[in-house]
């Protein structure tokens, strides 16, 4: 009988000891803010490992998958990957991983130091947080503390801000790479009329990069249009420049702006809708 105690209390052990350290304790911040996770980061080979899609969020990744490979994409980086391997490329280059990449739950989990320091983030670990530092926006030398969203509808208006860097990054790299071709100031109304004028833009949204005493360092107004003109428009109010914009990228900043909400990074300033 000791001899069967014995085995189980050894088998406990070995079961224990080889298994990941669950860390239902643990948080994960960012940028201040506590993320929510429907898994929680473990603890394997001595490495804290998290869910992709949470920390490629909030830290204004892009993530693609093909088959059994991960890109991961922000700005000039890009980093591919793959489950149970050790090895991942980093603009060309091959690195090496202390613990591989793995699924568990419909999760990819993956080393949470390596994916932040890789894109320029600041990772600390004290009595059970996992907190990330993103790297500020600079828009023309000038940091940007908040980007400020506000939209109009049929009575009254919303104004938001959106604290998260990696949100920000995003958003703002969102307008200046998808502006088409430039064209001359169209009849435009500064928001939404009615009825609105056949052939006038009306205003649809506005974008405020603010800087730390809450100016406006940039500025991106969006126009739709009425009657058969068809299509968005983008105005660049800082450098007084109309620019053809894509509706898909438009959407794009749409879903930066619900994902950044869900993970706690937007905060409304005032709510006149009734």
């Amino acid at each position: 009988m000791k001899k069967v105690f014995s085995g189980i209390f050894l088998g406990l052990i070995l079961i224990m000891t080889s298994s990941p350290a669950y860390a239902a304790d643990f948080q994960i911040k960012v940028d201040g803010v506590t993320i929510a996770s429907d898994v929680n980061p473990e603890v394997k080979s001595n490495r804290t490992m998290v869910p992709l899609r949470v920390i490629s969020e909030n830290l204004g990744v892009n993530v693609v998958w093909t088959d059994a490979q991960i890109t991961l994409t922000k700005n000039d980086i890009q980093v591919t990957l793959k489950l149970n391997r050790n090895q991942v490329v980093k603009n060309g280059k091959t690195e090496t991983l202390d613990v591989k990449p793995y699924m568990k739950n419909n999760r990819t989990f993956v080393p949470m130091r390596f994916l932040a320091e890789t894109f320029g983030s600041n990772i600390t670990y004290k009595n059970g947080t996992v907190t990330a530092e993103t790297q500020p926006l600079f828009i023309d030398g000038i940091k940007v503390k908040a980007l400020q969203y506000e939209y109009h509808m049929t009575l009254g208006g919303v104004v938001q801000q959106i604290n998260g860097n990696g949100y920000n990054e995003a958003i703002y790299n969102t307008f200046i790479k998808n502006n088409g071709s430039k064209i001359e100031a169209p009849t435009y109304n500064p928001w939404d009329s009615h009825p609105i004028p056949v052939g006038d833009y009306d205003k649809n949204a506005q974008f405020d990069f603010l800087d730390q005493d809450s100016n406006s360092i940039k500025r991106f107004d969006i126009y739709f249009s009425t009657g058969d003109l068809g299509g968005v428009l983008v105005h660049d109010t800082t450098a007084n420049h109309w620019y053809v914009y894509s509706d898909t990228a438009r959407l794009g900043i749409l879903q930066l702006i619900d994902t950044a909400s869900l993970n706690g990074f937007v905060t409304v300033m005032s709510n006149t809708v009734p």
